[in-house]
């Protein structure tokens, strides 16, 4: 269903946050963002993109976000309708349209940092899943990842056996084969949506990331982390532009624009991740939050589900063109040599 130009107009009116469009800028990228105002995406990703951008076109060219344009799930279609220039979506929330992004999703029981997940990410995709052509009607400057995926429980558990016969959040994705996996009931519902239905006793718990004890209130009603090395998974996402915006500026401009994105852009989304996962652990230990490692019969048992995963996306993804072994032997080597890069700290210019 599109979204039309009267909701644009009301979103904007009613919700439209400027980050201080520079006099002299002779356009600007109007971003979609959803997330809370507090989000690491909205107090360091986008303000730092935007100084990024009028520095490299000498302020020609400036960015404005915009709150509450549509719930997450609609930020695709917002930008290939041309409602916004550009937006970050999450593909797990598009069941059916994206399966080569679950590449970075799947457990890997290795501790690495989401900066340099993004950046091995965002070289895989452009080498290897850009051919299953699924972003198709808009253009993606950047991909990224959160942190470590793990399982918050109102009730403390201590092995994957505990949760038999609860219900937890799921994103979609991965979260959703391992759900059926392990043993409990899925429920679908987005990060924003937790706290409510686990104060009503809708849901037992969750499968999300570490930010969540800080950012979405899991500390309150979910206060009990079960963890494995690396995570249960991981989360994926790109930010893309509406194509029809380059014809909006010069072809200097849009290159100017490009080289501050890509993988820079893609490091800042993981880096975001790494700082927000950090105060979220903080937050909960604050608050009295539970982390309990799972024991190694039951990572065991989890590898052997992901063997099952990854052999099942091989199959599939390769009839959308796309080699996943080669992508996922690229992926891993890509993330070695990122962790041996300069991170991206130094040119955050807002946290």
């Amino acid at each position: 269903m599109k979204i039309t130009n009267r909701l644009m107009i009301g979103a904007v009116a009613a919700f439209g946050v400027s980050l201080g469009t520079p006099a002299l800028a002779q356009e600007t990228i109007t971003v979609s963002t959803w997330g809370g105002p507090n989000h690491g995406i909205n107090t360091i990703v986008w303000p730092t993109w935007k100084a990024w951008i009028e520095e490299a076109t000498e302020g020609r060219v400036s960015v404005e976000v915009v709150h509450d344009m549509g719930p997450p799930a609609a930020q695709m279609e917002i930008v290939a309708d041309g409602i916004a220039d550009a937006s970050w979506i999450f593909h797990a929330h598009m069941a059916g349209r994206f399966l080569a992004t679950q590449l970075p999703e799947f457990p890997t029981f290795e501790e690495f940092s989401s900066e340099d997940a993004a950046a091995a990410y965002w070289d895989t995709h452009q080498e290897y899943l850009a051919e299953a052509g699924e972003h198709r009607g808009v253009d993606v400057l950047a991909m990224g990842v959160h942190g470590p995926g793990q399982i918050f429980t109102a009730e403390q558990v201590d092995s994957l056996d505990g949760l038999d016969g609860k219900r937890l959040r799921v994103g979609g994705g991965v979260m959703s084969d391992l759900a059926e996996a392990i043993g409990f009931t899925g429920v679908a519902l987005p990060p924003t949506g937790v706290y409510e239905a686990a104060s009503q006793g809708v849901v037992d718990g969750a499968m999300l990331t570490l930010e969540s004890l800080r950012s979405f209130r899991v500390a309150e009603v979910a206060p009990h982390t079960l963890t494995v090395d690396g995570g249960f998974y991981r989360g994926s996402f790109a930010i893309v532009m509406n194509p029809m915006f380059w014809d909006k500026i010069s072809q200097e401009d849009r290159q100017a624009i490009e080289a501050v994105s890509g993988e820079s852009l893609s490091r800042l989304f993981g880096y975001m991740m790494d700082v927000s996962d950090q105060r979220g652990v903080e937050f909960g230990k604050q608050h009295g939050a539970t982390f309990t490692q799972v024991p190694e019969e039951d990572v065991e048992m989890l590898r052997g589900v992901t063997e099952e995963l990854i052999a099942d996306w091989t199959r599939d993804v390769a009839e959308r063109g796309v080699d996943a072994e080669a992508a996922l032997a690229h992926f891993r080597e890509q993330l070695a040599l990122a962790a041996e890069d300069e991170g991206i700290a130094d040119r955050v210019v807002s946290q």
